[in-house]
């Protein structure tokens, strides 16, 4: 049996928290498998910020990565290790001549660096090494266990950091801060399709809640032709369970911390994901419903608050709660994949989707659809 290829995925953050990039690593048996695998993702290519590409599990690129056709946006992470070897320094000449940008990972202090090319990043382990001199390029930490470990990677000089740190270390309290039950009360409001009169009515008690949902209605990822002017509108063109998917981004932006963006962006994209991941085993409904579990996973982060908390005032479906609560029901195994996802152990990623009857390729262009979706709307 053939290795399958696995893609992951992660954010590359600034010193502010700001998503700048997007990190796939390629788990590969060849360079040559790689570049098949990158080339089936160009239809879902996400386009809207950098996308450092790299390959991982001992595998070093070589000529045969060649075949891969990069996007405009894409960047070529070659390892520290492959300094070394003929046929990647063969790799770096072709990329060179291509004017291909470069990154360089896995950096130690002391590693011998060619005179050509320069690299744009350079990716390091901040545990290993919390301080590098004279790196040859912009220092980018990776490794880090939480939000505490980034704040002492800034300060010791580098410039940003990949990965999913961010996820870590968020202080959380008992119970949800009042100033978010107008938003979930306009939220219950919609799941039990009340007169938009009254609707609009609660929306007048925050204009920021309308402006917020207008804005997000009509980003890029939405995909409408007409741009929606009012609560009135949306309703006529969407509908009330379509709505309620999108006044759910009310609530994740409502989070206060300077990663609240970040977060914001990951929720959605485990959103999505999970609801192309489910298609094929659900209804529409289920699927919107899917989405909602999976941008609500990180509502206990996102506003501070146990994730009980947060949920107890709105008046969920049961299988949203399963998941989320319990990790339970027919929603679970789709969230847990979509967890998987963010993490480093390939061979339980696989397991989870081969119990799902989940095809690798079908996965991989899952998320980066998901992520490119996510990068198209607008956060902060």
């Amino acid at each position: 049996m053939n290795q399958p290829v696995i893609i992951r995925r992660e954010p590359v953050l600034n010193r502010h928290k700001a998503i700048t990039a997007t990190r796939l690593i390629v788990h590969a048996p060849s360079s040559a498998d790689a570049a098949a695998a990158l080339n089936q993702l160009a239809d879902v290519w996400p386009n809207a910020r950098t996308v450092i590409v790299g390959l991982a599990g001992g595998t070093l690129p070589d000529e045969g990565l060649l075949a891969w056709t990069p996007p405009d946006n894409a960047m070529l992470e070659i390892p520290a290790e492959a300094l070394s070897s003929k046929p990647a320094l063969a790799l770096i000449e072709q990329l060179s001549a291509r004017q291909t940008p470069l990154a360089l990972g896995n950096y130690v202090p002391g590693t011998a660096m060619p005179a050509e090319p320069s690299f744009r990043f350079i990716i390091a382990d901040a545990i290993a090494y919390p301080m590098l001199e004279n790196p040859p390029g912009l220092l980018l930490a990776r490794n880090l266990p939480d939000t505490t470990s980034f704040d002492k990677a800034i300060k010791n000089g580098y410039s940003g950091a990949t990965g999913w740190f961010f996820l870590h270390g968020v202080p959380i309290v008992d119970k949800l801060n009042a100033s978010h039950s107008q938003i979930v009360r306009v939220l219950n409001l919609v799941r039990h399709n009340a007169e938009i009169k009254e609707i609009e009515e609660a929306l007048k008690h925050d204009v920021t809640l309308s402006f917020k949902l207008l804005h997000y209605i009509n980003s890029a990822g939405f995909g409408l032709s007409c741009e929606i002017q009012s609560f009135k509108h949306a309703v006529s063109i969407l509908g009330y369970d379509k709505l309620n998917r999108w006044l759910s981004l009310l609530l994740l932006g409502a989070g206060k911390d300077p990663a609240a963006p970040a977060l914001m962006q990951t929720a959605i994209a485990r959103g999505r994901f999970m609801e192309l991941a489910g298609q094929g085993f659900f209804s529409r409904a289920q699927l919107d419903n899917l989405f909602i579990a999976g941008t609500f996973s990180l509502l206990d982060i996102l506003l501070g608050a146990k994730l009980e908390s947060a949920l107890e005032q709105m008046n969920l479906p049961e299988a949203i709660n399963d998941a989320l609560l319990r990790n339970e029901g027919i929603f679970a195994p789709f969230l847990q994949l979509a967890i998987s996802c963010e993490r480093d152990d390939v061979a339980a990623l696989i397991a989870q989707a081969e119990a799902l009857q989940l095809d690798t390729t079908i996965l991989n262009h899952a998320q980066i659809e998901a992520q490119a979706f996510a990068d198209s709307l607008q956060f902060d």
